[in-house]
């Protein structure tokens, strides 16, 4: 673990010893202005983080606050075998270069990055390391923002059986990986064959429900009005049992974020539809 204390953060020393973002000293150009973001499930230092597309979003959406709900570099990934393109470093960059420019970035550590929580309660580069958070919308709600593993029973009880999980989800994303090379030669848009295989699965669904209701529980006893997590790849926002539940999905499949607009209205937004339109728009200005 300590070696790799070294190696994950190569990219924020980066950024603290002066170097710049990919895109330094260029004007941005946000396409969407809200008030706070979450964002979680990275996955940086795997070959399935979709890094581009993350760049994308923290390209043209400008916001107040932005949370990083866990899971940002994959630990667990990196200890295996080391895979760090620029790309990657990329993000970090950027990261780094949103919080000098006035966003207030909180990073709160997930069980594949779980090496960070021994810095919590330090700041790297004007990122800000917490266990967990509170935050207030513009309508006065209060949101309990917490990566979530602690209240996953195969995490918590089976720890083996979770990186067994870990690695079979690694394989089945290079099987879609090759899936969706082919779909796309054909003309066929992308399709996530680890999702479809999940609804799929009846207890994959038990579990999921489990743990929204598991979060909701731990969130009424806190006194909040809605919890804010990521952790299971499993974008959503529902009531549950009369408290707020926002998962804000993932980086790896679904391309995800939550949001909350200026008037504190809450909105999962899938970046890949967002990309799809404005590449829509373009052909059709050009055309």
């Amino acid at each position: 673990m300590r070696a790799l204390h070294g190696q994950a953060f190569t990219g924020v020393h980066a950024g603290l010893t002066g170097a710049t973002g990919p895109d330094e000293g260029v004007e941005p150009n946000p396409g969407l202005r809200v008030r706070t973001a979450w964002i979680s499930d990275v996955h940086l230092g795997t070959p399935g983080c979709q890094a581009q597309a993350l760049l994308d979003f923290l390209k043209h959406v400008d916001c107040d606050t932005l949370f990083l709900v866990g899971d940002i570099i994959d630990g667990w990934q990196l200890r295996r075998a080391w895979y760090w393109p620029q790309a990657h470093n990329d993000v970090v960059q950027k990261l780094l270069r949103n919080a000098r420019k006035g966003t207030r970035v909180v990073f709160i550590p997930g069980n594949h990055d779980e090496f960070a929580r021994g810095f919590v309660g330090h700041n790297f580069g004007g990122i800000d390391v917490a266990d967990e958070w509170v935050h207030t919308t513009a309508d006065g709600r209060k949101l309990w923002v917490t990566h979530g593993d602690l209240y996953d029973g195969v995490i918590q009880v089976a720890r083996w059986l979770a990186l067994l999980g870990d690695t079979l989800y690694e394989f089945t994303l290079k099987l879609n990986r090759h899936l969706n090379s082919w779909r796309a030669r054909a003309g066929l848009p992308y399709w996530s064959l680890s999702k479809y295989l999940k609804l799929k699965v009846k207890r994959a669904v038990s579990y999921v429900g489990d743990f929204e209701h598991a979060l909701a529980k731990e969130a009424r006893k806190r006194g909040v009005d809605g919890v804010v997590c990521g952790h299971i790849h499993h974008a959503e926002m529902r009531q549950v049992d009369g408290i707020l539940y926002a998962n804000d999905g993932d980086w790896v499949e679904s391309l995800t974020t939550l949001v909350e607009h200026p008037d504190g209205r809450l909105e999962v937004l899938h970046w890949a539809d967002v990309m799809a339109q404005r590449s829509a728009r373009t052909r059709a200005a050009t055309a």
